[in-house]
């Protein structure tokens, strides 16, 4: 590979930077978000460094689920703006050099969707197999719902016809019948209209539930048109949507186990997902935090299974939706809870938190850092919610997944210069206590040589001007300490070795190179180090200490 096809196959190695629009700058006083305000912090974006703009669910929708029960894939909800004004963001981001992905909910639809208003009418409407029904009472299925505290079935009972039909999530937003070959044509044709529009691809919410449930969507007499291989379907949705737009990609939300991830990507074909959140390097990640030990994430990268080189991994340690700890096991889990969020109120579903991670780290900014330098280390595309550049802390009196997703606060000024609204009129109310816009804040931190901001900026600088870790083969040195990750990323002729001490002692690590007799040149401080004849050199390091550094041989041509 050369490092020109790093801007074909762009997505592995850019920043992706995740946004709520309603919560992100409110830019006519209403209290909400919206695209012009979006459109108005765009330079911001920019300037950090981030590359992709991901935009959560911006469609026309009742909002009971903070905008994934959408009402019309092709619209946009009125409170945010209208398509001019999307089209406005879109065109001033790809001015500035940022991508543009959305998020594409295929799953399901709100209640309220003129699809299910039809579907409901009787059991012969044409649109009743858009959906998927059963005339049968059906058994229990209180072990397969997704929010457990608010559902105690994955089927409804439709009081009109007298049928239940099928929703993974809340009852509200019943499940898509994917198997149905115009179901698949308009969600084709939704992709379709968005690209057109602009995007560069989307984020495809809830993959397994719509690819691999073949038993609940269909295969019976009244669903005969189940194909022989479910993921068929991610495969046409991949191959329209580059022929529409060659550059485009799916980013698919699959948090499964590591022997099933592969055949998500398409195999040896490597023609389904171009991207994938890793979902267990993430869970991980937080339980070698916790014991100030690398080996559960150690295991779970040694885990990853081989992929298509036109695929890649998303990393991240904070998202939207809950923090789950669904694939360690109950005393795993019952360790991290122990250490980053040991009251109720911290804690959601049983079996995740809905926390920031400065918060869950006791605001100490050695290990937040660390933290973020950990994350853009590791092989993959780092991908970042937004106020995570500033270090913004949760809202735990906010329901559910809601107490991530408070107004960006760019000020330390009335409501954190989000809006200028009353409080009361505010979409949801910011961030209190010590991690609120009077403490934390982007007008601030940018400003401030010794901020996270001004951290996050050199950290995506110096990821950017590293490929390796996006295209290159991961190398995990041995040394001996437990709390002590050391890999070195090699892409061609080039390599970066990073070093990350999860602990709070200082150590020195003895690692040995293949490389010998060369220079290791700081790329996050000012400093080099050498090894010796045999490969050798010794690294000190901090409590919660981390070092990038460029493998760079004698005689290179290569910028160290």
């Amino acid at each position: 590979m050369r490092v020109t096809d790093t801007s074909d196959l762009w997505w592995k190695t850019a920043v992706i930077y995740c946004v709520d629009v309603e919560t992100f700058y409110d830019s006519d006083g209403d209290g909400v978000g919206d695209l012009r305000g979006l459109a108005d912090r765009i330079d911001y974006l920019a300037e950090l460094g981030v590359t992709c703009l991901w935009l959560m669910p911006f469609y026309p929708t009742p909002s009971r689920d903070d905008g994934y029960d959408v009402v019309d894939f092709y619209g946009v909800d009125r409170r945010l703006g209208d398509h001019g004004q999307l089209v406005e963001v879109i065109r001033t981001a790809k001015d500035r050099g940022l991508r543009v992905i959305a998020d594409l909910v295929i799953n399901h639809t709100s209640d309220q969707h003129p699809w299910f208003k039809a579907a409901r009418r009787s059991t012969t409407n044409d649109h009743r197999d858009f959906y998927v029904w059963r005339s049968d009472p059906p058994p229990d299925t209180s072990g397969q719902v997704v929010f457990p505290d608010k559902e105690d079935s994955i089927w409804a009972k439709d009081d009109r016809t007298g049928e239940w039909y099928l929703h993974h999530f809340y009852s509200y937003q019943p499940d898509l019948n994917t198997a149905h070959r115009e179901v698949r044509d308009e969600l084709a044709r939704v992709m379709g209209f968005w690209t057109q529009l602009g995007l560069d691809g989307f984020r495809v919410d809830a993959v397994p539930f719509f690819v691999d449930d073949v038993e609940s969507k269909g295969g019976s007499a009244d669903h005969p048109e189940v194909p022989a291989d479910p993921h068929q379907h991610l495969r046409d949705l991949r191959a329209f949507l580059n022929r529409r737009k060659g550059d485009a990609i799916l980013l698919g939300e699959v948090n499964i186990p590591p022997e099933d991830q592969r055949k998500y990507f398409g195999g040896d074909e490597g023609n389904e997902l171009h991207m994938m959140f890793d979902f267990l390097a993430m869970q991980t990640f937080y339980l070698s935090m916790a014991r100030e030990d690398v080996s559960p994430l150690v295991r779970a990268l040694r885990s990853r299974p081989r992929i298509h080189p036109l695929c890649q991994w998303a990393t991240f340690v904070r998202n939207h939706d809950e923090l789950t700890l669904d694939k360690l096991s109950q005393e795993e889990r019952q360790e991290v809870f122990d250490a980053f969020g040991p009251e109720p109120e911290m804690q959601i579903y049983g079996r995740g938190l809905k926390r920031r991670l400065p918060p869950m780290l006791g605001g100490d900014p050695r290990r937040v850092r660390m933290a973020y330098s950990l994350l853009f280390s590791l092989p993959g595309t780092p991908t970042i919610f937004y106020g995570e550049e500033i270090g913004m802390g949760e809202d735990l009196e906010a329901e559910g997944r809601m107490a991530v997703r408070t107004p960006m606060q760019w000020t330390d000024g009335l409501n954190g210069g989000f809006s200028t609204a009353r409080p009361g009129r505010l979409v949801s109310r910011p961030t209190p206590g010590g991690y609120g816009p009077q403490h934390v804040n982007a007008a601030q931190q940018r400003r401030d040589p010794d901020s996270l901001w001004t951290f996050m900026h050199a950290l995506i600088r110096a990821y950017r001007q590293c490929p390796e870790l996006g295209w290159g083969e991961m190398e995990l040195l041995e040394q001996p300490y437990r709390q002590v990750l050391a890999h070195v990323s090699r892409w061609d002729d080039a390599a970066v070795l990073t070093v990350h001490n999860l602990g709070a002692e200082p150590v020195s690590v003895d690692l040995v190179l293949p490389d010998a007799d060369v220079r290791l040149v700081d790329l996050l401080a000012d400093g080099q180090e050498q090894t010796d004849e045999g490969g050798r050199v010794s690294l000190a390091l901090q409590g919660y200490g981390y070092r990038w550094l460029r493998v760079h041989p004698r005689g290179s041509a290569r910028l160290p």
